[in-house]
C-alpha cells in the first residue's frame, strides 16, 4: 500500500472511531438531567393528528391543550400514538383535578401487555404519581412521597426505556428503575379511568416528547 493510500485509510479509519463514540456518548447523555436535541413533539397544540382514541371516555384539543374526561355514565377510555416505540426517552407535561385515575401508557401493546406511569392517589397500598404500573403484576415500582406532586398545577413525567430497563422521574426526582420483559416496544397514551369516585375526571396534557435511542 502507498503512503497516500495508507493516510486516507488511516483518516478513514479515526473518522469511524470518532462518530461511533459521538454516537455512544450522545445515548448515555440521555438522562433525565442532561437531555441532547432531537426530541419530537407528539402532540402538536392543533389536533389529535397522530392519536387515536379507544373506549368511551372523551378527548378534545383546547388552546393548545390536550384534555381527556370520562364518557357518558363515567366511561373510560385511552388515546394512543399510531406509532409504536421501543427505546426512548419521553417527557409528558400534566395536570389534573382530583381525584383522579389516571396515567401515561408506554410500551402499550394490550390491555394485558403494558406499563404505566401512573397519575394517581392510591390508599391501599399508599402510593402517588410516577407509580410504575404493570397489568397483571400490579406495581412494579411505587413513588410513595406525596410533596413530589403539585396537585393544584403542571407537573412533569419522564419516562426512560432502554431494553428491558425502565426509569421513570417525577418533577425531575427518580422514582422508578425496574428491569421487566412484559414488553418491549409498544405505543405512547394517556388513560381515563371507568368510576363515579373519579368523575367526571381531567386529564389535561401540555407537552408529549419523545427522543428515540
Amino acid at each position: 500500500m502507498s503512503r497516500s493510500a495508507f493516510a486516507v485509510a488511516l483518516a478513514t479509519v479515526m473518522l469511524l472511531a470518532l462518530a461511533g463514540c459521538h454516537r455512544s456518548a450522545e445515548k448515555s447523555a440521555s438522562t433525565a438531567e442532561d437531555m441532547p436535541g432531537g426530541m419530537v413533539k407528539l402532540f402538536s397544540g392543533k389536533d389529535l393528528t397522530g392519536w387515536q382514541a379507544e373506549g368511551g371516555a372523551r378527548w378534545v384539543v383546547e388552546d393548545g391543550l390536550l384534555i381527556g374526561t370520562q364518557g357518558e355514565g363515567n366511561a373510560p377510555g385511552d388515546l394512543f400514538t399510531t406509532a409504536s416505540f421501543d427505546d426512548f426517552v419521553a417527557t409528558v407535561t400534566w395536570r389534573v383535578e382530583w381525584p383522579c385515575n389516571s396515567g401515561v401508557w408506554f410500551r402499550y401493546q394490550s390491555p394485558g401487555k403494558a406499563y404505566q406511569a401512573d397519575i394517581l392517589e392510591y390508599t391501599n397500598p399508599e402510593c402517588y404519581s410516577g407509580t410504575l404500573y404493570c397489568p397483571g403484576k400490579m406495581f412494579l415500582a411505587m413513588n410513595t412521597d406525596k410533596a413530589l406532586v403539585n396537585r393544584e398545577g403542571w407537573n412533569t413525567i419522564q419516562i426512560r426505556c432502554e431494553g428491558d430497563r425502565s426509569q421513570i422521574w417525577l418533577n425531575g426526582k427518580q422514582v422508578a428503575d425496574v428491569h421487566d420483559d412484559t414488553t418491549a416496544s409498544g405505543k405512547i397514551g394517556f388513560q381515563v379511568h371507568p368510576g363515579a369516585e373519579f368523575g367526571p375526571m381531567k386529564i389535561v396534557v401540555r407537552e408529549v416528547l419523545v427522543k428515540e435511542l
